[in-house]
């Protein structure tokens, strides 16, 4: 493939990423408000968990997006995968995204343990978007004239 011609792939990717990171940045806030307003027996408004959910599943959406475009831009510029620390980074993203969605669907009062796994994995999430962030970066450098 003439990668230069695909110049458009890499801005999907761009914007997926960012809008991943600002969609993990309201989740964070969101899931804090809800935090609080459980600590402090508080009700919580009734648009916050609907909206936190929204924001998750579009961040379901944009981290397989980014899985995608990477696999067909690297397949694409290599003629195969691994090159680079950033496919097991960007996979651990996605098994951590998914596995924070999942957890999200799990948590009730009958099952305690759910709502700590989803924190849990949402905490390591962090580094994670961290770590595929700097490796992307260097990966991108290398399709960059």
């Amino acid at each position: 493939m003439d990668l230069p011609s695909f110049l458009w792939l890499w801005k999907i990717a761009a914007w997926s990423m960012g809008l991943s990171i600002t969609a993990y940045l309201i989740l964070g806030m969101t899931g804090g408000w809800m935090f609080i307003c459980r600590q402090q027996n508080a009700s919580r408004p009734l648009w916050l968990r609907p909206l936190h959910y929204a924001i998750g599943m579009i961040m379901v959406i944009l981290v397989l997006l980014l899985l995608t475009v990477g696999i067909i831009g690297t397949i694409g510029h290599y003629g195969n995968l691994g090159h680079s620390v950033h496919l097991p980074a960007g996979l651990a993203v996605v098994a951590l995204v998914l596995l924070s969605a999942w957890s999200a669907h799990q948590i009730n009062p009958e099952k305690s343990w759910a709502r700590s796994l989803h924190i849990t994995t949402n905490v390591i999430l962090f580094l994670s978007f961290a770590i595929v962030s700097l490796s992307g970066w260097v990966v991108v450098q290398k399709y960059l004239p």
